[in-house]
């Protein structure tokens, strides 16, 4: 790892820049079409590989038709003895808060997040 030090800081800084670019670009857009009474003018972004992992482990409210939200795969075939009991219906259950619907807030949350942790990462590796 030490050979690689500098890419490595190289990649993260170019990451953190990035990623807190955009992420702090997009929420300051978003807050002043708000004030301005404009919010339709936001730029939302759906987080469409989130929804896809949703999906893939059971929610079926995004379309998907993979993994544990196809009926027809060899997935869902094979956990309805694996899984625990219920567990389909608790996934897709709006009274509970097991697997929320998740949209583009949470997109820029996880990208937040992701600007955290390469932060951090690039203050401790230098």
């Amino acid at each position: 790892m030490l050979d690689h030090k500098e890419a490595i800081i190289s990649h993260l800084s170019w990451a953190s820049l990035f990623l807190g670019f955009h992420t702090l670009g997009l929420y300051v857009h978003n807050d002043v079409m708000l004030a301005f009474g404009t919010p339709e003018k936001q730029i939302l972004i759906e987080p469409i590989f989130a929804q896809w992992i949703q999906s893939a482990h059971g929610k079926t409210s995004y379309g998907f038709d993979v993994l544990l939200s196809s009926t027809n795969s060899s997935a869902f075939n094979a956990g309805r003895s694996i899984w625990l009991p219920g567990w389909l219906n608790a996934v897709n259950e709006n009274s509970n808060s097991l697997f929320l619907t998740i949209g583009p807030g949470d997109f820029l949350v996880h990208h937040a997040i992701a600007l955290g942790l390469h932060t951090t990462t690039l203050i401790l590796v230098k």
